[in-house]
C-alpha cells in the first residue's frame, strides 16, 4: 500500500457504526487509551491488528488502507457506469463495475477518468460488414504507445490490449456497442461515444441554424433573427458538445450523409468573422 492506515478513518468508521473507542477496543483486546491515540494520531495499530480491526469497523483491508469506505452505486452492473483502473508497475488493466477500492503492485489504484479525444489521439472507426475497425495513428514505441481499447456497451464490453511495436487497431462486434475507450500510457485514458439519434438532431439542428444565418448575412435580412442565429451558433461551437459532435465527425461516427459544416472549424469561423465585419 501507498499509506499506512490513518486515524481519521478509524474515528469516522468507529462513529458510523456507533462504537464509542472503549467498545472498539474490547473488540480488539486493547486500552480505550490506544484506540484514542491511534485516532489522534499519535500511534498506529500494529499490523497484527489490521484484520481485527477492519473486521471490527465493517470494512475491507483494502479500505481501511485506501482511507475510503467505498459503496457501489452500480449493483445492476452496467458497463457504462464501470471503472476502469490500470497499474502504472505492471500495465494490468482492471475493470470494476462500480467504486471500489483496487490495488495492484501494492498501490491503490484510481479510478481513471476519461479525457475527450484531442488532436494527438484521434480514434478511427470503419465499419467492415458485422464489425467494428477501430484505428489510432498514434505512436507505438516502447515508451510511449496506445495500452487498450475497450469496446463498451450496456451489458458488458470487449477489450483488446496492445502492445508497443505493434499496432494500435482492433475489431469489435457492432451489436450494442455505445463508446470506446482507449488508454496512452503517457496521456491517460480517453473516450468517444457513438453518435446518439439526440446528438444527430443537434448537428442537423445546429446545420439549419449555420445556413440560415449565412443566407441573411449574404441578403442583409432580419438583423434580430441573425444575431439570435449568431448566439446559438457561437455558443454551440465554444461548448463541450461540439467539440464531442466533432470528434465523432474526426473518427468517422457520423453517418455518411449527414450535412456537418457546422462541424467544421473553419465554416463557424468565417460565418462570425463576417458578422463582426458586417
Amino acid at each position: 500500500m501507498n499509506q499506512y492506515v490513518t486515524g481519521e478513518m478509524i474515528r469516522r468508521l468507529r462513529e458510523s457504526r456507533k462504537l464509542t473507542q472503549h467498545q472498539l477496543a474490547e473488540k480488539l483486546s486493547v486500552s480505550d487509551k490506544t484506540v484514542s491515540k491511534w485516532e489522534t494520531g499519535r500511534g498506529y495499530p500494529d499490523i497484527s491488528l489490521i484484520e481485527p480491526l477492519s473486521a471490527a469497523l465493517g470494512v475491507s483491508v483494502i479500505e481501511l488502507f485506501a482511507g475510503e469506505n467505498v459503496v457501489n452505486t452500480n449493483r445492476a452492473g452496467q458497463m457504462l457506469r464501470s471503472r476502469l483502473h490500470v497499474c502504472p508497475v505492471c500495465g494490468n488493466v482492471i475493470l470494476s463495475a462500480g467504486e471500489a477500492v483496487i490495488s495492484c503492485c501494492g498501490i491503490v489504484l484510481p479510478a481513471l477518468e476519461a479525457e475527450e479525444t484531442d488532436e494527438a489521439h484521434r480514434l478511427h472507426v470503419e465499419k467492415v460488414e458485422d464489425e467494428y475497425y477501430v484505428t489510432i495513428p498514434h505512436e507505438m514505441s516502447k515508451t510511449h504507445y496506445i495500452s487498450f481499447i475497450l469496446a463498451a456497451r450496456d451489458d458488458g464490453g470487449e477489450l483488446r490490449k496492445l502492445y508497443p511495436e505493434g499496432e494500435a487497431e482492433a475489431r469489435f462486434k457492432i451489436g450494442g456497442t455505445k463508446c470506446f475507450y482507449y488508454y496512452c500510457n503517457r496521456h491517460g485514458l480517453f473516450r468517444v461515444t457513438l453518435p446518439t439519434p439526440e446528438q444527430l438532431r443537434r448537428i442537423t439542428a445546429h446545420e439549419a441554424m449555420l445556413r440560415e444565418a449565412e443566407a441573411l448575412l449574404r441578403t442583409g435580412g432580419d438583423e434580430t433573427r441573425l444575431r439570435e442565429l449568431i448566439d446559438k451558433l457561437e455558443a454551440y461551437y465554444t461548448s463541450s458538445a461540439w467539440k464531442r459532435d466533432f470528434a465523432a465527425d474526426e473518427a468517422g461516427l457520423l453517418p455518411p450523409e449527414l450535412p456537418r459544416g457546422v462541424l467544421s472549424e473553419d465554416g463557424i469561423d468565417a460565418l462570425l468573422e463576417a458578422y463582426k465585419e458586417k
